[in-house]
């Protein structure tokens, strides 16, 4: 038998997409394989932020051995404990600032990292959903079950002066940065060929397999196993092997995006240790706070908002002149490709997938779909059940999140424009459907994104803390969008609600101790970025 391991891979495209790629693929596969990134020489672009998942760390920089704070000072990183929604019950275009809901709260809420305490093998969740419903509390979900909300209030830091965390956070930074930063390892250190060219034309064989792809220069590189990173021009996967892209666009109505960096007085202001999500007209605007400024985009339909309002609204929310401030005018396709992996050639991160930024997962979908590559690696014999199991994966991944995301933009009370009336009238696929059924019959709802029989390792053990039951009711009950009773085994055990108070107030006693004790995140981000 002849030697049919892999021995060469061409990332096409650098980017976030492109040296993550190259990088971890580079740790995970060792010296056995030469691994080449062909990326087109840079063009210069406006750093708009990029926010992350919590499990990004220790999947993937601990993977690499990169400690945290070395890859956050290298990438000017701010820290995330969650996303705080914003004016998404009340109608009106956008504001920065929560507006006031009929019972005089403002109009926000919290969607947080961490797993919520249980009580009697049961999340505190349940015991809320029992109170409220019985009209025993009307205090909102998130400042009753979690500890963070009054420290996301006041600009707290998620670690202790000393270093120590004590809540589950992600990652806010500049994606360009990142990038530059897993290059100069992945060359430096790991042994990664970097090709500065641009890509003309690939050549396949009688099977329609690449074997090499050609350069504007006159470049010709060949390899086992192609690996697309070129973003939503899909130079690979759409165009050479002529996978189709399966439009999604009757779950999510934008496509279109308007972005910007601001300058920010931190000193002054304070640093939020959350991403932003604010409810617009016809979309909703992120704010990814960093040191000295914030990255911000208007995220709309342009169905029913044109180029020339959403910049106008956008701007003026920010106090912006359109005219003078620089500005990315952004087109996306929502979907998928039928399938992620054909062949030889495998898409990572826009090329394969996209879906609009609300929950953060594009980083995640980069590196979860790494990380099934090399669980499915293969040899040159390609074999089918390799490519399928990893093409179900990627499938389940993204249509799971379509749907979570879908339901943000479904169940938000507001119908004020045509865009949030429209929103109301999409289908959810029939497998949330049952998900949502299980919420409202007060049970919860099952972990999305891949099967629960599926958790192996570390990675899936990660991700399951993340996609866990309190996500949904911090999003479904911020949204007002409650269950229709209580869980019915709750009734034959009145003596458990009785005593789940005393775990209420643990959250009350550790929200006061925690608001006594931490830094600032500025105080905290000046401390790691400049000693002080």
């Amino acid at each position: 038998m002849g030697d049919e391991r892999i021995r060469r891979i061409v990332v096409l495209g650098g980017g976030t997409a492109g040296w993550m790629a190259g990088s971890y693929l580079a740790k995970a596969l060792g010296t056995a394989v030469d691994i080449t990134v062909l990326e087109a020489p840079a063009i210069p672009r406006i750093g708009v932020g990029e926010a992350t998942i919590p499990n990004l760390h220790k999947v993937f920089f601990d993977f690499l051995g990169i400690p945290e704070d070395e890859w956050m000072r290298e990438c000017n990183a701010s820290f995330k404990m969650g996303v705080r929604f914003i004016n998404w019950r009340t109608p009106g275009t956008g504001e920065a600032t929560a507006r006031t809901l009929p019972d005089g709260r403002p109009d926000r809420f919290d969607h947080l990292f961490g797993i919520l305490p249980d009580h009697e093998n049961l999340p505190l969740s349940h015991y809320w959903t029992y109170r409220r419903l019985r009209g025993e509390t009307d205090e909102p979900f998130d400042h009753a079950c979690y500890a963070q909300p009054p420290v996301l209030d006041r600009k707290l830091a998620p670690r202790f002066r000393d270093g120590r965390r004590w809540a589950s956070y992600a990652w806010h930074f500049d994606a360009s940065l990142v990038a530059d930063f897993l290059r100069r390892f992945a060359t430096g250190k790991q042994g990664v060929t970097h090709v500065e060219d641009r890509f003309t034309h690939a050549d396949l064989d009688h099977r329609g397999m690449i074997t090499a792809i050609h350069t504007e220069s006159g470049r010709r590189l060949e390899a086992d196993l192609f690996v697309d990173c070129s973003g939503f021009r899909s130079l690979l996967i759409n165009q050479v092997m002529r996978e189709p892209f399966l439009d999604m666009s009757d779950h999510l109505l934008n496509d279109s995006a308007v972005a910007t960096s601001i300058p920010h007085d931190d000193e002054k202001n304070g640093v939020e240790p959350y991403t932003s999500a604010i409810a617009m007209s016809s979309g909703w605007t992120w704010r990814i706070p960093m040191l000295g400024r914030f990255g911000t985009g208007y995220v709309y339909s342009s169905r029913f908002q044109d180029q020339d309002r959403a910049t106008e609204e956008f701007c003026r929310m920010w106090g912006l002149d359109p005219g003078t401030q620089q500005l990315n005018q952004i087109r996306f396709r929502v979907g998928r490709n039928r399938r992620a992996w054909v062949r030889n050639c495998v898409g990572i991160g826009l090329s394969s997938c996209f879906l609009e930024p609300l929950e953060s997962t594009g980083i995640y979908f980069i590196y979860a779909s790494l990380y099934q590559l090399v669980k499915h690696f293969p040899d040159k014999r390609f074999e089918p059940v390799l490519l399928n199991r990893f093409n179900h994966e990627i499938e389940k991944m993204f249509d799971d999140t379509r749907d979570f995301i879908q339901a943000h933009f479904g169940f938000a009370p507001r119908d004020d424009t045509p865009f949030w009336r429209a929103c109301k009238e999409l289908e959810l696929a029939p497998e949330f459907q049952e998900k949502v059924a299980m919420y409202k019959a007060g049970l919860g709802v099952e972990l999305p994104i891949t099967d629960e029989s599926n958790y192996y390792g570390n990675f899936e053990a990660e991700f399951r803390n993340f996609w866990s039951n309190a996500n949904y009711y911090c999003v479904f009950t911020g949204l007002d969008f409650l269950p229709d009773h209580p869980l019915p085994a709750m009734a034959l055990r009145p003596e458990t609600v009785d005593s789940s108070q005393a775990i209420f107030a643990e959250v009350k006693r550790r929200q006061a101790e925690l608001v006594e004790t931490l830094p600032s995140t500025y105080e905290y981000l000046r401390m790691l970025h400049h000693g002080g």
